[in-house]
């Protein structure tokens, strides 16, 4: 299946090149294209874009003001043509050498979306059953209490 990469910046100069080089350099995908959508920015960056990243692998696009990181992600969606899309923020907070991994489940079919997270992490969690985990630690000490009601310390049963 064939991944676009949708990356979103503003003010990243001093990233941008070296988060592309990574991207690039991740061997088990599939690269339809990378799309830059740059939001407005004031650092240099919108320059660099123009001169480097030619394609056919590169769509740079670009905001007349800024409008948002949100704004910027649902320009890149709309441009994308793979069959696949992936975030990737140019700042280097994540590394795309992990992008093969968190696709992997709608490669076999496993899943229609994946969510990346830093809290969960450890590989694949299913969402229906994470939130039927939740459901049970919240549910099962309120359950403790309907066995046998006590009285609160004025003599009123709970």
């Amino acid at each position: 299946m064939q991944v676009s990469i949708v990356i979103p910046i503003y003010n990243e100069k001093s990233t941008l090149h070296e988060i592309v080089e990574r991207v690039e350099a991740v061997e088990a995908l599939d690269l339809n294209e990378i799309i830059l959508v740059d939001d407005c920015s004031t650092d240099g960056t919108r320059e660099l874009l123009k001169h480097n990243f030619e394609e056919p692998l590169f769509k740079k696009l670009y905001h007349d003001v800024n409008q948002s990181k949100g704004a910027a992600l649902r320009t890149g969606f709309a441009a994308a043509t793979g069959d696949i899309v992936a975030i990737q923020d140019a700042d280097l907070e994540y590394d795309p050498a992990e992008l093969p991994g968190l696709i992997r489940p709608i490669v076999m079919n496993q899943a229609d979306v994946v969510f990346g997270s830093r809290f969960i992490g450890g590989g694949p969690h299913r969402v229906v059953f994470f939130l039927a985990y939740a459901g049970q630690q919240v549910s099962y000490p309120i359950e403790q209490y309907d066995d046998e009601p006590e009285p609160d310390r004025y003599g009123v049963l709970l």
